[in-house]
């Protein structure tokens, strides 16, 4: 079995703009300790009252890493300075690779800020390797239905491959970094092994519910590293639970961030705020 390294708990919640309450269970502040993922935020659950304004954050700016929204409650609407955009609701994700940069917002979307509701998601930020962080921006918009389900052994719940492979099962979104983005949703009881690949860095979230993690109990919002090892990473639900499951190829490479932008030197920071404050990584129409 895996050996646990860390739990997160206790994170304190804050916002994002005015549409987002987010606990951010780890960040690039950290350095290279969840290589290759940057950035997790939780969002929620969190019921927002009807409103005419919609909510959210405005134009701001990304480079040398990409984003992964996935919505649980709720519906979400985006759009960027490469011309894409899109809504997602509950059971969809948005795969934005921002690369060499993109200006994009994120807001409710107007039937959600209308009626209200609750709203709970999650944000990733995933790191591109050096040679990928200058490449063109692109978008994945991978709705519910495009999303395997895996039945787990002894009924113990059910997985969605969202990227990555489970078993023999492979998800739909297109990674530049090899990672495992696995949804899972366990039964009160349910007991599953689940093998992790030894050169993979691997943490795990449980959103709802409480989990014995190697034995170790972990409650809902606590977040679980492991250390980069061969080994398998054991869950035993104790009640009805969402847990969320990462795995990643470490880039190894130097992480320099600085607000929105991921780079390897600060020299490369330096530009990319000079590009985005000329305009070089487009404007929203």
């Amino acid at each position: 079995m895996k050996t646990i390294r860390q739990i997160v708990r206790n994170v304190a919640p804050h916002w994002v703009g005015d549409g987002f309450p987010v606990r951010s269970l780890f960040s690039y502040h950290d350095g290279a300790a969840f290589d290759p993922f940057l950035l997790l935020d939780y969002a929620g659950p969190y019921e927002f009252a009807p409103a005419e304004a919609v909510r959210g954050v405005g134009e701001h700016p990304h480079r040398g890493f990409e984003t992964v929204t996935i919505v649980y409650q709720g519906e979400l609407e985006h759009r960027d300075s490469s011309g894409s955009s899109g809504s997602i609701a509950a059971g969809d994700v948005q795969w934005m690779t921002a690369a060499s940069g993109v200006v994009h917002e994120e807001f409710h979307s107007e039937r959600f800020s209308r009626e209200g509701g609750v709203l709970e998601m999650v944000q990733l930020w995933v790191n591109l390797p050096r040679q990928e962080k200058m490449s063109p921006p692109r978008y994945q918009e991978i709705l519910s239905g495009q999303i395997p389900q895996v039945e787990l052994p002894q009924q113990a719940g059910v997985a969605r491959v969202i990227a990555g492979r489970l078993g023999e099962t492979v998800g739909p979104a297109t990674t530049v970094t090899p990672i495992n983005v696995w949804d899972l949703q366990l039964q009160a009881g349910g007991r599953v092994e689940l093998d992790i690949p030894a050169s993979h860095n691997a943490l795990l979230i449980v959103q709802q519910g409480e989990v014995q993690v190697q034995e170790s109990p972990v409650k809902s919002v606590e977040l679980v590293s492991f250390e980069q090892e061969a080994g398998a990473v054991l869950l035993q639900a104790e009640s009805a639970a969402r847990v969320l499951v990462l795995t990643g190829e470490p880039l190894r490479e130097p992480i320099v961030g600085q607000g929105p932008f991921v780079m390897n030197t600060r020299e490369e920071i330096h530009q990319a705020v000079q590009d985005y404050q000329a305009g070089r990584m487009g404007r929203l129409a």
